[in-house]
């Protein structure tokens, strides 16, 4: 009697266990190349002008996204609609006086600033060399010297070892602290963390990237640069020429950093800036069981918008591909909870606004207004761009797609990503730029990144660039939506797995 009940028990286990199975399987066949099409021929069709950020495309692009959570019965995860309005600026060119020691410098040839803080007038008569400028948790520039409210002066690049090895990425290859816009980024954020007042940064290299840059657009009447509305986060940064980081600090003294400079600093900085709106979509399925652990897809919604010529960048790979993508994975799940199948967790589909200006969007809600705890918040699965195929892959495997970040921060995260594949698409996964050296950066190129820095494990799905990215002729007709179905699936079954599995995904590295 007792091994026939053990056999029933058994029997129901096995059994429950393959319907669930064949339940998910079902949800996820609901996510249709047929229907991505029909989407993304209305969503990257002339009609969205581009959905550049703050402008009419993107307005209606926002409302489709709204539309379709209505129709579908997915509810918003906001009391009063489906918007999280983000506030903007549009940060014009500054009126700045910048004299060192009586000396006054040219903006444009001299410096740029690079930022967008407010109004000032500040006099010093000495500021603080603190070096590369870094705080890392493998080397820290700001441990052993206070810079609250000073003007502090730094150097471009990293510190290496004995060996020639960089200290930080422990390799011959740099980390984000000489990285282009995320060296500056980030040195920005260290100082601002720090309790700093203004940043002088020396770095040829990045002055003659962006100075001409900034040029260009001065004289075509002024940037389009925008950025979150926040003065709170924000300091003076200014990128300097070498020409005028040596007349402030000698060559001699460039090795010799913690050190109180003489020097008589008067800047006038009048901020330039017109507010502008945009809204990230936030729609929700609440979790049956662990409603208070959230889970979040997303991707971003805008892009790049009219040329000067008049033509439409349709961004139908960047990002109407992962837009789409998020809308069946919400429909799949509405799908499974409406015949009982309710995720355990809470599962949050959100649209971004502002990745191509800055990663505005998912900057302002994980860095000043999260609709949920990030405490609370367990994953993040991003797409941006899953509709097409890397021409360096045409001649191998089709059936594949880029994974980024899914180990930098969670082993489980990791290890569930592969299995799922494993026993429902096997889709190849290339973990070609998931390198930390990845010339490429893209791990820190779209909107998971702002989770992945708040410590929250983050899988990014990506095709690769092409021909038509960032161009006219990313247009729906060069969708390959055989494989936009297989990655959405992917996606959705490895939600699934995340929002159903009984342990919560774990973090046991350090980002």
């Amino acid at each position: 009697m007792r091994n026939y009940l053990s056999f029933l028990v058994v029997l129901f286990i096995i059994t429950s266990s393959c319907k669930a199975q064949v339940e998910v399987n079902t949800f996820a066949e609901s996510i249709t190349s047929e229907n991505l099409k029909n989407l993304l021929y209305t969503y990257s069709s002339d009609a969205f002008e581009g959905r550049e950020t703050g402008q009419a495309g993107q307005k209606k692009a926002v409302e489709f996204i709204k539309e379709f959570y209505v129709e579908n019965d997915i509810p918003s995860a906001l009391e009063s609609n489906y918007f999280q309005e983000v506030p903007l600026q549009i940060v014009k060119t500054p009126e700045v006086n910048f004299t060192v020691n009586n000396t006054t410098y040219t903006y444009f040839d001299d410096y740029i600033s690079y930022s967008s803080a407010p109004t000032v007038s500040l006099n010093e008569s000495e500021l603080i060399f603190v070096g590369y400028g870094i705080d890392d948790n493998k080397y820290n520039d700001y441990q052993s010297v206070d810079v609250k409210d000073k003007i502090v002066l730094i150097k471009g690049g990293e510190p290496k070892d004995n060996t020639g090895k960089y200290i930080i990425s422990g390799t011959k290859e740099i980390s984000k602290w000489s990285n282009g816009r995320q060296a500056i980024s980030s040195k920005k954020e260290a100082a601002l963390t720090n309790g700093a007042k203004a940043v002088l940064f020396i770095d040829q290299e990045l002055f003659n990237r962006y100075s001409p840059y900034y040029k260009r657009q001065y004289r075509k009447g002024d940037s389009n640069r925008l950025s979150l509305l926040n003065l709170d986060k924000e300091i003076h940064f200014f990128l300097l020429s070498k020409k005028m980081g040596e007349a402030i600090l000698p060559k001699s003294d460039i090795d010799n950093p913690y050190s109180t400079i003489a020097a008589q600093i008067h800047i006038d900085y009048k901020s330039i800036t017109v507010p502008m709106s945009s809204e990230n979509v936030v729609a929700y399925i609440e979790g049956s069981e662990k409603p208070n652990e959230f889970l979040i897809v997303s991707a971003h919604l805008d892009h790049i918008g009219i040329s000067s010529e008049g033509e439409v960048y349709n961004g139908a790979d960047d990002n109407g591909s992962g837009s789409v993508a998020v809308l069946e994975i919400a429909k799949a799940f509405k799908k499974a909870s409406d015949i009982g199948y309710k995720p355990k967790r809470s599962i949050v589909f959100l649209h971004v606004t502002g990745e191509e200006k800055g990663m505005l969007g998912s900057n302002y809600y994980t860095d000043q207004n999260p609709v949920f705890p990030l405490n609370q918040t367990i994953a993040n699965l991003n797409i941006d761009m899953i509709g097409r195929i890397d021409p360096k892959r045409k001649s191998t495997n089709r059936n594949y797609i880029y994974l980024i970040g899914s180990d930098k921060l969670s082993t489980d995260l990791h290890n569930l990503s592969e299995d799922v594949n494993k026993k429902y698409m096997n889709i190849e996964l290339d973990y070609k730029f998931n390198d930390e050296n990845d010339p490429n950066r893209f791990y820190y190129r779209s909107d998971h990144y702002n989770f992945a820095k708040n410590n929250i494990p983050v899988i990014f799905y990506f095709n690769g660039t092409h021909d038509d990215y960032h161009a006219i002729s990313d247009t729906p007709d060069n969708i390959e939506y055989d494989l936009l179905e297989k990655r959405t699936r992917l996606v959705f079954l490895t939600a699934w797995e995340i929002a159903n599995r009984e342990k919560t995904i774990t973090v046991d590295k350090d980002q």
